[in-house]
């Protein structure tokens, strides 16, 4: 201990021999992993067998050697915009033309960078992509698996399709979170083009795989209780499900049957994490 530090102010990392708090975190957390089943042990409990997994035709993503970075970009809403403005375009573009979400120099910004990392080819003053993406539905589940994996270390998957005979379609990211299982359902489109089907679809699913945190995660900064809670108040009225959404944080809702609904503002990991805390302290 230094002369001048109390010892009611030395932290465990500044003890010798005591490991750093967030070092021990992570493996604790390594040692959970090991001694609680694997993802494909508990998918497989609920009577399911993956058949395909993050299918990578439509992923937008630079070379491993860029993909630390790639990833930071993607943080940014205005970034994902960027992205979708970009495969939209289907095309040559140029910065300024698809400057709408961002001013003019972060939108260059944004198109050197892609540039850099070899998605983008330059033809004289136009830009456009290597590979033909027909939607950034599969970047943005790919981003949201990257995030549970990089900032919760939790085991996940995206883009997971099951042989199931009453109930199809895709799981856009399973994932492993200690001992439970989190299915999230990835929505890239605005809230305007989000139908009730949609939702209904998603709700079926959910009944089927029986997660414990189940998440409908638009990845938009527009407010929720405008449209997409008022369809989950139908959704759940239809199926005479007692109660509605509630608020529990910002744009962050908890429906009935254990339904979380987020958004994207604020950050897509803090939102997150919103979810999972509150998951974890409704159990005690």
């Amino acid at each position: 201990m230094g002369k001048n530090t109390p010892a009611s102010q030395e932290t465990p990392a500044a003890i010798e021999g005591c490991p750093d708090p967030a070092s021990e975190i992570k493996r604790l957390r390594r040692l959970l992993r090991l001694h609680t089943p694997s993802l494909e042990a508990m998918l497989k409990r609920r009577g399911f067998s993956v058949y395909k997994k993050e299918i990578s035709a439509d992923l937008l993503a630079p070379s491993p050697v860029f993909v630390d970075g790639y990833y930071e970009m993607m943080k940014r809403y205005s970034f994902r915009l960027f992205l979708r403005d970009v495969i939209k375009t289907s095309g040559p573009f140029t910065p300024k033309g698809i400057a709408r979400y961002a001013t003019a120099e972060v939108t260059q910004e944004y198109t050197a960078y892609m540039h850099k990392t070899g998605l983008l080819e330059k033809t004289g003053n136009s830009y456009e992509l290597l590979k033909h993406i027909r939607s950034f539905g599969e970047t943005l589940e790919w981003f949201l698996a990257e995030t549970f994996r990089r900032e919760f270390e939790a085991e996940a998957v995206w883009g997971v399709r099951f042989k199931r005979p009453m109930v199809g379609g895709d799981y856009d990211l399973i994932a492993k979170i200690d001992a439970s299982l989190l299915y999230m359902e990835v929505k890239s489109s605005p809230p305007k083009q989000i139908y009730q089907n949609e939702i209904s679809a998603f709700v079926d699913r959910v009944k089927d795989l029986v997660p414990a945190i189940s998440v409908f995660f638009m990845d938009t900064e527009l407010r929720m209780k405008d449209k997409i809670v008022p369809m989950f108040e139908e959704e759940l009225a239809a199926r005479k499900l007692p109660g509605a959404p509630e608020r529990i944080a910002r744009e962050i809702f908890l429906a009935p049957g254990g339904i979380y609904i987020i958004n994207a503002k604020g950050t897509v990991a803090a939102n997150i994490g919103t979810v999972l805390g509150h998951y974890f302290r409704s159990r005690v």
